[in-house]
């Protein structure tokens, strides 16, 4: 299995060589995210146990994460979708938030769980969440994949996190940069050259 992962990274580093020296390395494996999805996913259950639950994901980021997570969620489960960009074509520098899908989404009574990639300077989340509360949910609880270890101005931590990591720039698993890299199977560190 090691064996495969370096051929992996080997290849993504020679295939990615046509657009930039940008070197990837194995961070966290599929198998470690499969098994903390299965662990959330059974504390979901447990917690909304005789509730439905609403899944809203911020798009694309958490599509990969929110799709692996529903298949897990035994309550009964709809899904929906924001679509939050703030890095986009500009690569690894934060532009301006922008949000798409709020205004058609009936959220009256219902239980959310927002689900996002990277929590880092929690701006996204948090404007979410305050656009949320004016469709009069029932409760509102977030998840995300990644939580990285940096100082924030904001002080809201979300209810689940997969993992914590430190102030990398992350791709694969729904994480890219200029839109290159979601498909990995695993999370990987991007370093430019």
């Amino acid at each position: 299995m090691e064996i495969m992962k370096k051929l992996l990274c080997a290849f993504l580093v020679l295939s990615s060589s046509c657009f930039a020296k940008e070197q990837v390395d194995l961070l966290i494996s599929k198998e470690e995210i499969a098994e903390k999805i299965a662990e959330v996913a059974a504390q979901i259950n447990h917690e909304y146990q005789g509730e439905e639950l609403t899944v809203i994901m911020v798009m694309k980021g958490a599509v990969y994460v929110a799709t692996d997570l529903t298949k897990k969620i035994t309550v009964p489960c709809s899904l929906e979708y924001v679509k939050a960009s703030s890095y986009g074509k500009n690569g690894t520098q934060r532009g301006e938030l922008t949000l798409q899908g709020v205004d058609f989404l009936d959220l009256t009574d219902k239980n959310i769980l927002i689900i996002d990639d990277v929590f880092d300077s929690g701006h996204t989340m948090f404007s979410i969440i305050n656009i949320l509360k004016n469709k009069k949910p029932k409760s509102i609880k977030t998840l995300v994949l990644l939580i990285k270890q940096i100082p924030r101005t904001i002080s809201y931590v979300p209810d689940y996190c997969l993992f914590t990591i430190g102030n990398e720039f992350v791709v694969g698993y729904g994480l890219d940069y200029k839109e290159r890299y979601r498909g990995l199977e695993g999370i990987y560190t991007l370093s430019l050259e």
